[in-house]
């Protein structure tokens, strides 16, 4: 078993809110249970038993379920008081209705400690309320040693002196009305970087592979604190790729904190899991935020549903993206002219406001220079970080200034320079290699600390084959070029529009 990064030397007596409340017996009077207890019943959700069953029973009548065809693997679901988040929840659970499954694993966030690990719960139930729900302490022990950033804590779970840690607990109210029996797995994640996401997803995947009747929840609200148009154009981001099934972009602009959802890394890794256990569809159910409830529009949080079903014979198709040739011949202008300003001037350039609708959409893109058919550079960014204008103008002036294996490009280059410009589609796991088709796809290889991304039209351009491809991939990662074999390699693939300017003329 590996060693686990957890707190040592943890004092197994701590109970979580008051001792009376939190240290039972079992039904033999000699087996001490350690019950986490309600820390935000009266706050979140009512403490009374039949005002709270009545009141999620009440917002569950007011959903139509939507049609789902094929087994659900994940859900999404936001962990704000019910008052305000309640309304999107209850799109969530409605879904569930009907389904059945003895296990859920709900992975939530920390919101009040911090710690370097995910952090299974120690103790052996959750109480709520509507009652004690028992912990697998099974599957959730198996799940400990399957990784080293896994482990058995109390970390996330007890009570801070600041607050209840809500985000877990508030998804069990719910589970309770909808499912009624079953058992726990109390997931909390200190980290959320992709590699402890990756981690807790794979591990999870294995698992529930190999034992089924499982379901996982990630606990998460959206943006905080911004402005209703702000906070809507933030929360569509992480909405789509979660559609477009993403989680690579995700994890990286929530690590970098360009997006925001407080439960960033629970989303990331059910994608993972849902994926490597055959889901092939994420649905959005609902979007809101705070200020439709309170009528604040200044500071709103915002919150989303969501589904990711098995559904069988379904494929996931990619979101359909085009550039028109006004679109293309204005983004080759605006490439050119912010490589000049930047070589002549040392500035960025400031542009315009495109007049292509398809120039504001948020897309990762490169831009190639060359000379007389020689790469004098290429720079680009493959997640989804800005609208694809300011993507442009940012990776063409890298591409010119800062590409590594190059001198900056000098003002006498300007003229000779001819400008390629690749605008991705989103990132998405290639499930087998084969998948992979030569003039269609790129790549980005990923292991570790380790990264490499190669567009499409290289190995058409070099006449390389699919495997040749993939060990080229792994080169540019600095990886051994049969890294891709590994289990710890994922191959992400993409498509890409390329233009280029026509210097015929």
């Amino acid at each position: 078993m590996p060693e686990c990064k957890c707190e040592k030397g943890m004092n197994p007596d701590l109970r979580f809110g008051t001792a009376p409340a939190s240290a039972t017996t079992g039904a033999s009077g000699d087996c001490p249970q350690k019950v986490r207890v309600a820390g935000v019943a009266g706050t979140f959700y009512p403490a009374d038993p039949v005002e709270l069953a009545d009141m999620v029973d009440q917002m569950l009548a007011q959903v139509v379920p939507p049609p789902v065809t094929g087994s659900i693997l994940g859900v999404v679901a936001p962990h704000a008081g019910y008052l305000y988040s309640g309304p999107v929840a209850a799109c969530t659970y409605a879904a569930l209705k009907g389904r059945t499954w003895g296990r859920v694993v709900v992975l939530a966030p920390s919101h009040y400690e911090g710690f370097g690990f995910t952090s299974v719960y120690d103790g052996d139930a959750y109480e709520t309320p509507l009652g004690r729900i028992p912990v697998d302490r099974e599957f959730a022990g198996k799940l400990t040693e399957m990784d080293s950033s896994i482990c058995f804590s109390e970390s996330g779970h007890r009570r801070m002196p600041q607050a209840a840690e809500h985000a877990l607990e508030v998804q069990l109210p719910w589970l309770q009305r909808v499912l009624g029996n079953f058992t726990l797995v109390p997931v909390v994640m200190g980290d959320q970087s992709y590699p402890t996401c990756r981690a807790l997803g794979v591990a999870l995947a294995q698992l529930i592979s190999a034992e089924g009747d499982t379901l996982i929840v990630a606990s998460s609200d959206l943006s905080h604190f911004h402005a209703h148009n702000e906070a809507v154009r933030m929360d569509h981001k992480t909405l789509n790729a979660m559609e477009a099934w993403d989680y690579f972009s995700m994890a990286r602009n929530f690590e970098a904190r360009v997006w925001e959802a407080c439960g960033g890394g629970p989303i990331v890794a059910t994608m993972i899991a849902a994926e490597r256990m055959g889901a092939n569809q994420a649905q959005v159910l609902k979007y809101a935020h705070s200020g439709n409830v309170s009528g604040d529009f200044e500071r709103v949080v915002g919150y989303g549903a969501g589904l990711f079903v098995k559904a069988e014979g379904a494929i996931s198709a990619p979101l359909l993206f085009a550039v028109t040739d006004l679109e293309k011949a204005e983004l080759l202008a605006l490439a050119r002219q912010s490589v000049e300003h930047a070589v002549l001037t040392g500035e960025a350039f400031e542009p315009a406001s495109p007049a292509g609708p398809a120039l504001q959409q948020e897309r990762g893109a490169f831009v190639t220079l060359r000379i007389d058919g020689a790469l004098r550079g290429c720079i680009g960014f493959a997640s989804v970080v800005h609208p694809l204008y300011r993507t442009v103008r940012d990776t063409a002036t890298l591409a010119a200034l800062r590409d590594p294996r190059f001198q900056p490009v000098g003002p006498a280059e300007l003229a000779r320079l001819e400008y390629e410009i690749s605008v991705l589609s989103p990132l998405r796991r290639a499930l087998d290699a084969s998948e992979i088709v030569i003039g269609e796809h790129g790549l980005l290889i990923k292991n570790g600390s380790h990264e490499g991304l190669l567009l499409p039209q290289v190995p058409v351009e070099q006449g390389w084959d699919r495997v040749t491809f993939l060990e080229h991939a792994c080169t540019k990662a600095q990886l051994n070029p049969q890294a891709w074999k590994d289990a710890g390699t994922d191959i992400f693939k993409f498509t890409a529009v390329v233009f280029a300017e026509d210097r015929t003329l």
